[in-house]
């Protein structure tokens, strides 16, 4: 009660050990709890209807503030004003004001919360994180994302721009990311320093001028069918993998990750889920009579469910197997994705077949949106006849191909 002398009207001391509301005038009240909590309250009455707003703890709020809160809420009152709502308005402004002090790193960590889930797997989440927190996160990222400007944007790029250019792509296109999902939930405003066109491309070269572009290694088209014979005297199962991998043009990823119950065997089909495509979509693959008998002894040694297991059980390939057979048959200048390549030359140099029905037997994206929309189908029956053509030109040495090559007509 001695502590309590200084901050109360002797009218509040007197009635304090009693509990409820204890009045000190104009509306204001000390309000004691059934636990003894003590805190202030002011209690009017606007348009007929009896409310009480909170003013704070008796701890934290003295006799003379609660005093100078109350007399504002009458002034509003007199204007015909809710002190509540007023209160409500205040709080908010000063929510939407703390909120803009978030960093750009949280802002990061959220924008990937949440867009992961429509990600492809995890670890594009984790490259996404790795870039940011690697590159931009050193410059920027304990700033306030309001504060993210051109210059800022350019001492993260700069330094790797030439040197790590396809990285510093992604950078850039990520950092613009994350600034437009900041603008988006209101957390900055203006416009987005990271974005490229009309902005960046005044003060960076393009990629295409300062990168140097490795392709991945590919035999020659016309060579395929010697390496074929060569692959196929080979024993083992990321050989086989390998030549079916060739056979189908897909990419390594998705003949590792290749399970029985994708194979229609009737049907001559191997149908790819979403997940494990690059574009998300599920492909169907036709299969030539070569790639299904690549397929007929891998079901005697049916281990699990993937079509090529891995010395583990219950898993697939090694990641690298295919590379390894490349070297082990002393060919380490190729790359398995490389046969894609080779086979995309050969369906436009050597083939008459339409350059959409190659793209599509790649899985690319073909043409434009509005070609896309038109094109509802796959090409599949198309797509048969193109791998079929494809498994009978990887049959043929190049020794017995002579300088004639088939041309199929485009009505075929």
């Amino acid at each position: 009660m001695a502590r309590m002398v200084n901050r109360l009207s002797s009218r509040a001391v007197a009635a304090v050990t009693k509990k409820g509301l204890h009045a000190d005038g104009g509306g204001l009240y000390l309000q004691v709890g059934p636990g003894g909590n003590k805190s202030w309250i002011f209690r009017f009455t606007l348009h007929g209807k009896t409310r009480a707003m909170g003013l704070g703890a008796l701890h934290t709020v003295s006799l003379a503030e609660a005093r100078q809160q109350a007399e504002t809420c009458r002034k509003q009152l007199r204007d015909a004003i809710d002190p509540i709502a007023v209160r409500d308005i205040e709080r908010g402004r000063n929510k939407a004001e703390a909120a803009k002090v978030m960093t750009f790193e949280a802002c990061a960590e959220a924008f990937i919360r949440s867009h992961s889930a429509g990600w492809r797997n995890v670890k594009h989440a984790k490259q996404w994180e790795s870039t940011l927190r690697t590159y931009a996160f050193p410059e920027f990222g304990s700033l306030p994302v309001q504060a993210v400007d051109t210059s800022l944007v350019m001492k993260a790029l700069e330094p790797i721009w030439t040197t790590k250019t396809e990285t510093a792509g992604r950078v850039r296109g990520r950092i613009e990311s994350v600034l437009d999902w900041a603008a988006a939930r209101r957390l900055r405003d203006g416009e987005n320093p990271a974005r490229w066109k009309g902005h960046l491309d005044k003060l960076l070269p393009a990629r295409s001028k300062v990168r140097r572009v490795k392709h991945l290694a590919a035999l020659p088209y016309d060579l395929v069918g010697g390496f074929m014979v060569e692959l196929r005297q080979r024993e083992g199962i990321a050989a086989r993998g390998l030549e079916f991998q060739i056979l189908t043009a897909a990419r390594s990823g998705e003949v590792l990750g290749m399970t029985w119950p994708e194979y229609d065997a009737a049907a001559k089909l191997w149908s790819v889920p979403g997940e494990r495509m690059k574009s998300g979509n599920a492909h169907r693959v036709p299969l030539a009579p070569a790639a299904v008998a690549v397929l007929e002894p891998m079901a005697n040694i049916r281990q699990s469910d993937f079509v090529f297991p891995g010395a583990r059980t219950g898993r697939p390939l090694s990641s690298m197997a295919f590379l390894m057979t490349l070297r082990r048959m002393g060919r380490g200048d190729l790359t398995a994705h490389g046969f894609r390549s080779a086979f995309r030359d050969w369906a436009a140099e050597r083939t008459n077949h339409p350059r959409e029905v190659a793209e599509m037997a790649l899985a690319h994206a073909v043409g434009d949106k509005v070609e896309a929309a038109y094109r509802r189908g796959d090409l599949f029956e198309k797509r048969r006849r193109i791998m079929d053509d494809w498994a009978r030109h990887c049959a043929t040495p190049n020794e017995d191909r002579g300088d004639v090559v088939p041309i199929r007509s485009r009505g075929a």
